[in-house]
């Protein structure tokens, strides 16, 4: 190859490399806003394809009702009879908490009974953003979550 062969190659590498980098921090930008914010209409299609089978919005089954889930105090819906460990939760349900607990329930709760975990990060912020469209935590709900407790 010539020199001037060599010296294209080297700009195309070039041009190549600021491409993908440009690239990964577009996608970084992009997971990283995902994040933040989820997707509620997906987090709806979510739970309702994954989560009702032992949860409802409005009512206890096998699961606790869920629609109000968030800033509510762990453990302790009304009505609910939740295993031992999760019965002496103390913590208010909000964002982080949420995706804590579906991403591994036993690493936050140990000793807890729920035997499901959601793998996807993405999937985790949709479903938490769709929890949270429903009854966003509030410092009065929280108040008043606590005030109960």
């Amino acid at each position: 190859m010539t020199a001037r062969g060599n010296a294209v190659v080297r700009h195309a590498t070039s041009a190549v490399a600021v491409a993908t980098f440009a690239l990964g921090l577009a996608l970084s930008g992009m997971v990283r806003a995902h994040a933040q914010t989820g997707s509620v209409p997906q987090g709806k299609q979510l739970f309702e394809s994954r989560c009702i089978g032992c949860h409802s919005l409005d009512a206890n089954r096998v699961g606790p009702a869920l629609g109000t889930v968030v800033g509510r105090i762990a453990g302790k819906a009304n009505g609910f009879e939740y295993s031992a460990a999760l019965g002496l939760a103390t913590h208010v349900w909000d964002a982080p908490r949420l995706k804590a607990w579906l991403t591994n329930p036993e690493a936050l709760v140990p000793g807890q009974a729920m035997g499901y975990r959601v793998d996807s990060a993405f999937d985790r912020d949709d479903l938490v953003a769709y929890l949270a469209s429903l009854h966003p935590i509030t410092a009065q709900n929280a108040s008043k979550a606590l005030s109960r407790h």
